[in-house]
């Protein structure tokens, strides 16, 4: 019945999917941090630009951003991301646009834990003398990062079902090769079972893991 599959490498599909989830979770929870510095920081400029930033991009559907980077900065612009191979550009500008779009939503989870950072705390740390990086760094960071994990392992749930998105641009992750099975093959609902029960194996050990974290870490208040 699995007959058909010895054709395709349904392993190696999954693997790069794996792959743009763990760089694109990388970068967005770096560029999500810095935004969430932005939208509570003390200088108008940065609070106007991290909150035109989320709103922007949240509204924006997922597939726009990344046919965007490749039609746009790509094809357009030039920019290939330091990569010289067609297949390596197309994998940098998913991670890219992937980054770009779910860190606005990491920056929303980890501005909410920023919210429960009791306030009396970040008083005390400007009274003896921390500057404002440093009372986030310090005294603030810590405690959000302990109080999202939840809201965070949803994001990377979410994250790893959006890469499928990057089959728009020809990058060859799992929904791009279950497209072309689908195109070659007569077994439809086999076929999506098996992409369907392999994206359950992605995400459902990453939402348990986080989960008992999350009660693990919590901070008791």
């Amino acid at each position: 019945m699995f007959d058909f599959l010895d054709g395709y490498d349904l392993l190696g599909a999954f693997w790069l999917t794996v792959q743009l989830t763990f760089w694109s979770a990388l970068g967005s929870l770096v560029w999500g941090t810095l935004l969430a510095a932005m939208r509570v920081g003390p200088v108008p400029l940065m609070r106007a630009f991290g909150t035109a930033y989320v709103t922007i991009v949240r509204n924006i559907p997922l597939t726009v951003i990344i046919v965007f980077t490749s039609l746009g900065l790509f094809q357009t612009l030039g920019v290939s991301l330091g990569a010289d191979r067609f297949t390596t550009i197309n994998f940098r500008l998913a991670v890219l646009g992937l980054t770009a779009y779910t860190s606005a939503f990491v920056c929303e989870a980890l501005r909410s834990g920023i919210n429960t950072v009791p306030l009396g705390q970040v008083e005390a740390a400007r009274a003896i003398g921390l500057s404002f990086p440093q009372t986030l760094r310090i005294v603030v960071l810590p405690q959000a990062f302990r109080s999202v994990v939840g809201p965070l392992a949803n994001v990377l749930i979410a994250l790893t079902k959006n890469t499928t998105v990057a089959a728009a641009i020809g990058v060859a992750e799992a929904a791009l090769l279950m497209r072309e099975m689908i195109e070659n093959e007569a077994q439809l609902i086999l076929i999506s079972a098996i992409f369907a029960f392999g994206f359950i194996c992605l995400t459902l050990p990453t939402g348990l893991l986080l989960g008992r974290l999350a009660r693990k870490v919590a901070v008791k208040r």
